[in-house]
């Protein structure tokens, strides 16, 4: 009776340890799409050296964006974020590459070459204006904001950057988000309790300001990172050019739309 008794815990054991190694493997597999994503070799090397300074693998991986989902870049730029979340979506994935008309005046060369030739063929590029997107309502499992948000409160005098209503903006993207769905925001940190003052002159904004304006539209906060802090940012600064270009304290926050 002792020995069927002994071999039996040992079967547990082994069984145990089987349960555990298989999930393990799951788990890595998961985390290595991220890597994948970053590391795939059609990549340029601009952004391979942008990936080191921004931990992009890490980022994403906070919001679980994977195959078949609709994700949408606002304010994209020159498709850096677009390209990855490509990859992370897959062929029967869909990826909205958002940008104003001001987004994309600025960023035109480099956006003509990573869209050239199709290489993005699940990316759809858009130039729209941010008051009217177009977005239908919980369409979305994904929105990722890179360092952008700010630019909503900025109040340009100069011409270069449109007015436009704000809450409008904001109530329309948590709109396209499906019950469940996540919102990556990304940004440069002002002074706490500046609120948006700040995002005119030093095209930053206040973490905690940020959060509000996200929880109030029924997004709640599940996750952040402290990878892109920098103690020694004086937040004094303005953020897209030297001294602070690429050294600002950035805050990371990812949100999750509530299940109905």
């Amino acid at each position: 009776m002792q020995a069927r008794t002994t071999r039996s815990r040992l079967w547990l054991n082994v069984l145990g340890t089987l349960t555990l190694g298989a999930t393990g493997i799951a788990a890595c597999a998961a985390a290595d799409r991220f890597d994948m994503a970053v590391d795939a070799q059609h990549r340029s090397s601009a952004d391979a050296a942008r990936d080191a300074n921004d931990h992009t693998a890490a980022l994403l991986r906070l919001t679980g964006i994977g195959p078949r989902m609709h994700v949408a870049d606002v304010l994209a730029g020159d498709g850096y974020y677009s390209e990855v979340l490509g990859q992370l979506v897959g062929p029967q994935g869909h990826v909205l590459m958002i940008n104003n008309s001001s987004f994309d005046k600025w960023s035109d060369g480099d956006r003509q070459k990573r869209l050239a030739g199709n290489r993005l063929p699940n990316v759809e590029y858009q130039v729209v204006d941010l008051d009217h997107m177009k977005l239908a309502a919980g369409s979305l499992d994904a929105i990722v904001l890179s360092k952008v948000y700010h630019d909503l409160y900025w109040v340009d005098t100069s011409g270069e950057w449109p007015k436009f209503d704000t809450a409008g903006v904001l109530d329309q993207l948590a709109k396209a988000l499906k019950p469940g769905g996540v919102l990556l925001l990304i940004d440069h940190s002002a002074k706490a309790g500046h609120g948006s003052a700040d995002a005119s002159t030093l095209h930053r904004i206040d973490e905690q300001f940020a959060r509000h304006d996200f929880e109030q539209r029924g997004l709640r906060l599940v996750a952040h990172s402290d990878l892109l802090r920098r103690a020694d940012d004086p937040r004094d600064l303005v953020s897209y050019k030297p001294p602070m270009l690429g050294k600002t304290d950035r805050f990371v926050l990812v949100f999750r739309k509530g299940r109905q």
